[in-house]
């Protein structure tokens, strides 16, 4: 977990940018994003969090989080389209920030020599875009949003500790997560049978799970030596009956 304290000491005035993973890939983490929020308010640095695991399992308050920018995915808790996404940046930095890559929706071309980029969120934004794929998106909110994102957090979060209790029982599994209240990713590395083929044969089972390999990780899993890790994220919509059967699905696999 980040360490917020030692951040504090490391701040000096060549600091230009807070940046933080909200909840890695794998390791069931959550690092203390409203504290690294407030120390950056505090010394007056920008701060840029990625919420791309955090979406969609659990609230997001970008006022209390104390964030400049904000990214996230669609595709993962939120469960909305593959190829969507948003991005929140702070009104007091639209007209400091220009995008990487404009056309004529961003930056209006407003003389023969000259264009004018927009004065709201939208200059982040291009002209060529999937509507279909951007409606699935507010569908997918607006699903969270009548469940209650309080709700699915909790539900997250008691079906992942079962998973990880469950797992912890079996002789040739390791859990690896980390942090004193990990979220709905469980990672474990199983020993004696390739992650590729226990993700196979529980999907022929009807059980989908991910693995999680060093290059997409590379920090994490050089600093603890990690092998490729296998993820399993229940949601609001599985059972515990669900998550006892895949946990047995493994058993079997490894015995």
């Amino acid at each position: 977990m980040l360490d917020h304290e030692a951040l504090e000491r490391m701040i000096d005035d060549d600091v230009g940018l807070v940046a933080m993973t909200w909840v890695p890939t794998n390791g069931g983490l959550v690092n203390p994003a409203q504290e690294v929020g407030n120390i950056a308010r505090k010394h007056g640095v920008p701060y840029l969090l990625d919420a791309c695991q955090a979406a969609g399992q659990m609230p997001i308050d970008v006022k209390a989080l104390g964030c400049d920018f904000l990214s996230a995915t669609g595709r993962k808790f939120l469960r909305g389209p593959r190829g969507t996404g948003f991005l929140f940046v702070a009104e007091r930095w639209l007209e400091d920030l220009e995008p990487v890559t404009i056309d004529h929706f961003a930056a209006p071309w407003t003389a023969r020599d000259q264009y004018t980029l927009r004065d709201d969120a939208r200059r982040f934004e291009t002209w060529e875009n999937s509507y279909a794929l951007r409606m699935g998106l507010g569908a997918a909110v607006d699903y969270a949003d009548r469940i209650g994102i309080h709700v699915i957090e909790q539900r997250v979060r008691a079906l992942a500790a079962r998973c990880r209790e469950k797992l912890s029982r079996l002789d040739r599994v390791i859990v690896r997560d980390l942090g004193e209240e990990p979220c709905g990713i469980v990672s474990f590395s199983a020993d004696g049978v390739e992650p590729k083929t226990i993700c196979a044969k529980l999907s022929d089972s009807g059980y989908v799970i991910g693995a999680s390999a060093t290059a997409s990780t590379r920090l994490d899993s050089e600093r603890r030596a990690l092998p490729t890790l296998l993820r399993i994220s229940p949601h609001y919509y599985n059972s515990e009956q669900e998550v006892d059967a895949a946990v047995d699905q493994i058993e079997a696999l490894l015995s």
